[in-house]
């Protein structure tokens, strides 16, 4: 793993920190570190330019200074950058500091750099250095502190975060009373939890890794040879599609998906989740689907095998009526639930019943939360995957609260044996043991219908490739999790958040793959 994909708790980060300080690195020597990594950051960010030029030398930047080493680590910031010729304040409102922060402090007024202790007096700023708090804050902020933040929103100035924003809490992302909304974020060392969680994300802005060389034994020691909690990235997604492919590759050799979906009424569902899979390079795709919307599927999939089946008088799939010769074991896997209608419970409770490696999604889910989510997939033998959004969350787990979706998607995993996927700005994913994925990247362009169903496709495609290679189910799911929302961002660079629809977004999922470094 890279340090990119470790996710840590407050208490994980506090005990590898220990660690280090135990090993003999001086806590003084890793602050000056870290305060000259982000202070090199933040120069090339803004650069520094003569003002008589037109630049931005001379911007006055506001450095925000909080009791603990936090704080300390904003003023060794402030001193680099008075030194490099940047106009600097700071605010520091506190009467008690930690013994290095206080030194700091001491220093910082030696240098002649403006403190100041209350708002009324503070001049205007550029930009403005968040040092408040750092990681493992857990009390609500109140008083002067929490007035000195809300007037830091109000100034509308961009605002870089040290390690986390203000009032954050560390793990579970949540506003502790109020919080700074930052517009960067430099997460030290290694990556906090509470930065990828949904309710974090409009107080986070654009968020960065400041690596200050944590050694991987220290983290191995502390988070297990396997962590609990990773975040997603392209080398895993690359390793796990295994590309490129060998030259001896051929359609047998690439996975057989059966994707069960669409009704007279929900035709496109189907059309989006068969070009989802074919976006994923399965070698051979079968797509049962009512007899009547046969021709429309053959029309935008020519390629794929489209199995016309009976239907009922509302249009859905009545049983399965695949070629001779061929059962639901013929196939690498099954996806099941776009488009279906809750007509189709009969061909749900047929595919849970199979011993075929299972993805649900849409209809399929609400079917399954019908049937008795836990006990219907505690009788599976065989791997199931569970794509819902909150509301069908809801649904099949109604006594989870899904606010704190790492626990929500472990709870779910655990509950039923399935990998669970929980939709939404920042995906949370769960194996039945415990270890969470997390999408760290995504766009507001996908909250758009029928995004969903070309996930399950892509996702589909993925897993029939895979599945005989001693892949992990949950890295199929991490892979294809990542990949959508890359076509997606890809997209919107293109074609703007408002352009990306989801047959749209099917014709960028190959572009992905182009863009990718390293690959032949």
């Amino acid at each position: 793993m890279t340090k990119e994909q470790f996710v840590v708790t407050a208490a994980q980060m506090r005990d590898i920190e220990e660690r280090i300080f135990a090993a003999g690195m001086p806590v003084a020597a890793l602050m000056e570190k870290v305060a000259g990594l982000i202070s090199n950051r933040l120069k090339s960010i803004i650069p520094l330019s003569p003002p008589s030029q037109g630049g931005l030398g001379g911007s006055k930047l506001g450095i925000l200074v909080g009791p603990g080493h936090n704080g300390g680590d904003a003023l060794v910031v402030a001193r680099e950058l008075h030194f490099q010729g940047y106009q600097v304040w700071i605010y520091q409102p506190f009467t008690k500091l930690k013994e290095l922060t206080s030194q700091h402090f001491k220093y910082a007024q030696s240098l002649g750099i403006s403190c100041y202790q209350e708002l009324a007096e503070l001049p205007s700023c550029d930009f403005l250095i968040d040092g408040l708090f750092g990681f493992g804050l857990e009390r609500e902020i109140t008083g002067n502190i929490a007035e000195a933040i809300n007037h830091f929103n109000d100034w509308n100035k961009p605002i870089f975060s040290i390690d986390i924003p203000s009032g954050l809490h560390t793990d579970t992302g949540e506003v502790l009373g109020t919080a700074i909304k930052a517009t960067h974020t430099f997460c030290l060392g290694l990556w906090k939890q509470g930065l990828l969680q949904e309710q974090a994300l409009e107080y986070i802005g654009k968020a960065e890794l400041i690596d200050f060389d944590i050694p991987l034994a220290d983290i191995h020691a502390i988070l297990g040879e396997v962590p609990k909690i990773k975040r997603i990235t392209k080398t895993t997604v690359f390793d796990t599609l295994s590309l490129p492919l060998p030259p001896t590759t051929h359609k047998y050799k690439s996975g057989h998906l059966l994707l069960i979906c669409g009704s007279k009424r929900y035709a496109g569902g189907a059309i989006l989740t068969g070009l989802g899979a074919r976006a994923s390079g399965v070698g051979m795709l079968s797509i049962a689907v009512p007899e009547s919307i046969k021709p429309l599927l053959v029309s935008h999939l020519p390629e794929a095998l489209i199995i016309g089946c009976p239907e009922t008088e509302t249009g859905a799939i009545s049983h399965l009526q695949l070629p001779p010769k061929t059962d639901l074991s013929s196939f690498s896997a099954i996806a099941c639930g776009p488009g279906l209608t809750t007509d189709a419970t009969p061909i749900v409770e047929q595919v849970i019943n199979s011993d075929v490696p299972l993805i649900l999604d849409a209809d399929g889910l609400n079917i399954l939360a019908e049937l008795g989510t836990v006990p219907t997939l505690r009788k599976r033998q065989n791997p199931t995957i569970l794509t819902p959004h909150t509301g069908e969350f809801h649904r099949l787990f109604p006594d989870i609260n899904y606010q704190d979706r790492v626990k929500a998607v472990q709870t779910a995993a655990l509950q039923t044996g399935a990998v669970v996927l929980l939709k939404g700005a920042r995906i949370a994913i769960s194996n039945p043991e415990g270890v969470v994925w997390i999408n760290p990247e995504s766009t507001s362009a996908l909250a758009r219908g029928g995004s969903g169903d070309v996930l399950t496709g892509l996702m589909g495609g993925i897993l029939a490739r895979v599945v005989n290679k001693q892949v992990n189910i949950e890295d199929v799911v991490a892979a294809a999790s990542w990949w959508h929302s890359q076509g997606g961002i890809l997209a919107v660079k293109e074609r703007t958040e408002l352009g990306v629809d989801a047959f749209t977004l099917t014709q960028y999922l190959m572009k992905v793959i182009k863009n990718w470094e390293g690959y032949k």
